[in-house]
């Protein structure tokens, strides 16, 4: 392309510091180095997590940076020692790094890698290096991705090549939301056939995890929120039930309990709330539950009664619904393409770059699944 070597102008919008709205600027984007790609974002998700940075993480080191780690794009530019990649394709920015040479990413165990921004910045959540600058200023990568940028620079390693017949503005989604739901349900917790689970939380996570356990042939799919406008929602992916824990006096754990004869076989908690983690362990039976924390949160210690565990039950955290992310992200691609996954109904809101500030407001507000962005045009 006729931008390759070059630095790149280009919209972005930029958080220079926490709790404020975000900015559209001109940024410039630095050519790719060796083992990077420059990618061209044509569309991304709003997910929680870049509110929970904005909002409620606001690490005084993660800032100025470009938000936004749920996108898709074409590849404009490639820089040295990349064989992987060529400019024209398509692709999926990964928050989870696959270098497939270190110990974590070697053992069938975990979805984990020792490369890249998470492996010592997790609480920044972002890298200290990075292509980004704007008004003389060095702009950082959030959670090594920045897709509320046109054009973004990315390792090699946390990039997935995908099928050039997906449809960019559907297939962003499974850059976080989709597959962090799905898999913690099928990767994670392994819910089996006939199961009975309890789905906190009916986010996009949550909705995917409802999913992720109809898919693994869960029997009873019982959904938990506070809003009861999103159990039609739910039922869409699979819920069979759903509780309000405002409409019960007593503690929504003692609710499913009675509910189930006991407890449910998994819980999968996709709020991020300490509080909602806890009440999800006590929601399984005990001897063989398991439950798994989903939502991502880091502001506070969480408590728990030991004889939860000691009577049997196991507590697991996934992050990326466990997908080895180079490796997962195109086989899930595959899996839409084939119809064995929804997107689509994940998609209530579809807005422009221009409007992100309005996209984050629906968000903050539970006023929307997801919303998808037109970052550039294709």
């Amino acid at each position: 392309m006729a931008t390759a070597g070059k630095v790149i102008k280009c919209k972005a919008a930029v958080a220079w510091e926490p709790n404020k709205p975000l900015v559209i600027e001109e940024i410039e984007v630095a050519p790719p180095q060796a083992n990077e790609i420059r990618i061209k974002i044509v569309a991304s998700g709003v997910c929680h997590t870049d509110l929970y940075h904005l909002f409620e993480g606001m690490h005084k080191d993660g800032f100025p940076a470009v938000l936004g780690h749920e996108g898709a794009g074409i590849v404009e530019s490639v820089g040295p020692g990349v064989t992987e990649f060529q400019p024209g394709d398509k692709v999926i920015p990964l928050f989870i790094w696959q270098c497939r040479e270190c110990r974590f990413c070697k053992s069938p165990k975990t979805n984990q890698c020792e490369s890249g921004w998470a492996s010592d910045r997790l609480d920044v959540m972002a890298g200290a290096d990075s292509r980004f600058t704007c008004k003389g200023k060095k702009v950082l990568q959030f959670m090594g991705t920045s897709t509320f940028s046109q054009y973004t620079v990315m390792n090699q390693m946390s990039v997935a090549k995908i099928d050039p017949a997906a449809p960019l503005d559907k297939v962003c989604l499974l850059g976080c939301g989709v597959c962090t739901g799905y898999g913690a349900a099928v990767n994670t917790a392994k819910v089996e056939p006939g199961s009975t689970c309890a789905v906190f939380g009916l986010g996009a996570v949550g909705l995917a995890a409802v999913m992720g356990c109809k898919a693994a042939g869960a029997k009873r799919i019982i959904a938990v929120d506070v809003n009861p406008d999103k159990f039609e929602k739910a039922k869409v992916f699979g819920a069979t039930e759903f509780v309000n824990p405002k409409d019960h006096s007593k503690p929504i754990s003692q609710v499913l309990a009675e509910m189930t004869n006991g407890g449910v076989d998994y819980s999968l908690e996709c709020v991020g709330n300490v509080g909602v983690m806890r009440s999800a362990l006590e929601s399984c039976v005990k001897g063989w539950g398991v439950s798994v924390l989903v939502g991502w949160t880091d502001m506070d210690d969480v408590a728990f009664r030991p004889i939860q565990l000691i009577a049997g039950r196991t507590w697991k955290g996934s992050l990326f619904g466990g997908f080895k992310s180079k490796d997962g992200v195109p086989e899930m691609v595959k899996a839409y393409l084939e119809k064995k996954v929804k997107l689509d109904e994940f998609i209530t809101h579809k807005m422009t770059l221009n409007q992100v500030n309005d996209a984050i407001e629906l968000m903050k507000h539970g006023k929307c699944i997801r919303t998808v962005m037109s970052v550039s045009p294709q």
